[in-house]
């Protein structure tokens, strides 16, 4: 009886607000709400599936040269279901702090919940401002990987422009998702974006069978221990793309349904990321170690270039999901974050997108940046924080018997969560953070020390 009432308190309000938008539409809105308004589960399940597996999609090979094909398989797997188990850390953590907000009647009908307010609500500020740093400094420069392989992507269909001029054009193209309200006006272009990596990873595996093992193929990984722990750490930041869980939670009009979307978002994912990193290491092998990107080892056709726009576009909608948090930050800091007038948010959102801009063009290296971003970021922002900020929300024996959710039985109840948690930080800082800090940032300054910052064109082909 007490767990019906709970989950009233936590929908209650939100579902209310729909309601009472919808009530005011007119039915030639219909249409548009049908595009542009969505908070259903299936539309939560788009946003993560297809926010998970972007630009990472044509690094992945790369990443399996590195670790070879055995551990390659074994790191997706393991990591998949580490994400899965963080994701469903946060959206604990989220319905948990709801709860008591709406029992001490906050309203959120103009305001999105973030994870940093999770964090300041059960924590106190300290977490907030960790989690602040850790969070808005992962989405940051996840949008630059976005531009960067926009930039890498946009090259193998025309080479004219050199990469670094693209960045310029495909930064002006992406600051146009400052006009984009909130995770509610993803709906089609979640779908959309998941379509289009499926096809992708789907054009990867069967072009590379048909093309086949190139002459003298080589399949030495890994046989260096910078490049294995380089490797890992990317499937690591691949399975950590949950930093914007707590924002598609709140754009449901159920989010205490979000609980089991990540994972199935991610058996998915699999599907899509197994097959294709196997078949172009296969074909490839060791000539992977100096092209970071898979596109540009198979031949033109128009498969190919169906596949690079499809990634751009794709690439253009996962900067829109990095971003968004983002600019939710920027607009409370400066007071504008409860305007309704959409052209007065996107105004006061553009200056979020320099900096972004900027790194872009300053760290173009496409593959190497991914592993340092996922060990130095996203080890402690989607698997350390979530993990530690559990245990210690539920530390007190009162917070344990008055938990909105329990653990499931299968788990072994708190002591089989306490369990699952303390393994997740203990490897993810020892193996993650420690060794594949290490590699990741050996890795990166080789990077600089052989083509330098503001290179024009990270790994292009000498001409003629």
């Amino acid at each position: 009886m007490a767990s019906e009432k709970v989950e009233t308190v936590v929908a209650g309000n939100y579902i209310e607000m729909e309601r009472e938008e919808g009530d005011s539409k007119s039915a030639k809105n219909k249409l548009s709400n049908l595009f542009w308004h969505g908070g259903s589960v299936y539309d939560a399940w788009f946003s993560c599936a297809s926010n998970q597996v972007a630009q990472v999609l044509l690094t992945l090979p790369y990443s399996f040269s590195q670790l070879g094909m055995l551990s390659g398989i074994l790191f997706q797997l393991f990591y998949g279901l580490m994400g899965s188990w963080t994701a469903y850390l946060i959206s604990l953590l989220y319905v948990e702090y709801r709860t008591r907000k709406e029992r001490e009647k906050v309203d959120f009908r103009n305001h999105v919940i973030q994870w940093f307010e999770v964090l300041d609500g059960l924590l106190g500020k300290h977490w907030r401002n960790i989690g602040l740093f850790f969070n808005c400094t992962f989405l940051l420069f996840g949008s630059v990987i976005q531009l960067i392989a926009c930039a890498s992507n946009i090259y193998y269909i025309n080479d004219n422009l050199d990469k670094r001029t693209w960045t310029y054009i495909f930064g002006a193209c992406c600051a146009t998702t400052v006009f984009i309200p909130s995770f509610h006006n993803y709906r089609v272009w979640s779908f959309l974006g998941l379509m289009m990596t499926s096809y992708t990873a789907w054009y990867l595996t069967i072009a590379s069978l048909l093309h086949g093992q190139i002459d003298g193929v080589k399949h030495s990984g890994p046989n260096k221990m910078v490049l294995y722990f380089t490797g890992a750490t990317n499937i690591l930041y691949t399975f950590g793309g949950h930093a914007v869980t707590v924002e598609i939670m709140h754009a449901m009009w159920k989010p205490q349904k979000f609980k089991m979307i990540y994972l199935i978002a991610t058996l998915y994912v699999l599907t899509l990321t197994l097959p294709s990193a196997s078949a172009v290491y296969w074909a490839f092998g060791d000539l992977l170690l100096t092209h970071s990107n898979a596109l540009s080892l198979l031949p033109r056709s128009g498969f190919r270039d169906t596949a690079v726009i499809l990634m751009l576009i794709h690439q253009f909608i996962t900067f829109g999901f990095a971003c968004t948090p983002l600019y939710f930050v920027w607009e409370k800091f400066i007071g504008v974050h409860e305007t309704k007038s959409v052209f007065k948010r996107a105004l006061a959102r553009l200056p979020v997108v320099i900096p972004i801009w900027f790194l872009a063009i300053i760290f173009p290296f496409f593959g190497p940046i991914n592993s340092t971003v996922g060990s130095l970021l996203v080890s402690f922002t989607v698997y350390i924080i979530p993990s530690l900020a559990h245990m210690i929300t539920f530390a007190p024996s009162s917070a344990r018997e008055n938990a909105v959710e329990r653990p499931p039985s299968f788990l072994g109840g708190w002591a089989g969560m306490y369990s699952i948690n303390i393994f997740v930080v203990v490897w993810v800082l020892i193996v993650g953070f420690g060794f594949g800090g290490w590699a990741s940032m050996l890795n990166f300054i080789q990077q600089i020390n052989t083509f330098g910052l503001f290179t024009k064109c990270y790994q292009c082909p000498h001409k003629a």
